[in-house]
């Protein structure tokens, strides 16, 4: 389960943004997933709220939003938000796709005291 290594790297950004503004605690952590990221919402969030509880983000509220997959068709060149895994542009039904955004994790915003 690679969700808890993603949670340790997050837990090791927020005490590195924390000292950075001399903060002694993380109240809130925003993240976005996306939904090719290869990760598991559920397990991500059950692996934060396991080890949170002795770092810096300890009781902080962990906010996370999917992100949708986002194309760019290199035919017609507009960009789209697929809903289903069918990788077709639904202008031109074209396969020569790009994909923009729903690949990664970002760390969004902490709020920190």
């Amino acid at each position: 389960m690679h969700e808890f290594s993603i949670v340790n790297a997050l837990l090791e950004m927020c005490e590195k943004n924390a000292k950075e503004h001399h903060a002694t605690k993380v109240t809130k952590v925003e993240i976005k997933v996306g939904k090719l990221s290869g990760i598991e919402p559920h397990l991500l969030e059950t692996a934060f709220d396991t080890f949170k509880e002795e770092s810096i983000c300890d009781g902080a509220e962990f906010v996370m939003h999917l992100q949708d997959v986002v194309i760019r068709c290199e035919a017609c060149q507009k960009e789209a938000t697929l809903n289903t895994n069918e990788f077709i542009c639904p202008f031109c039904t074209s396969t020569d796709l790009t994909v923009i955004d729903g690949e990664e994790m970002f760390l969004m915003h902490l709020e920190m005291e």
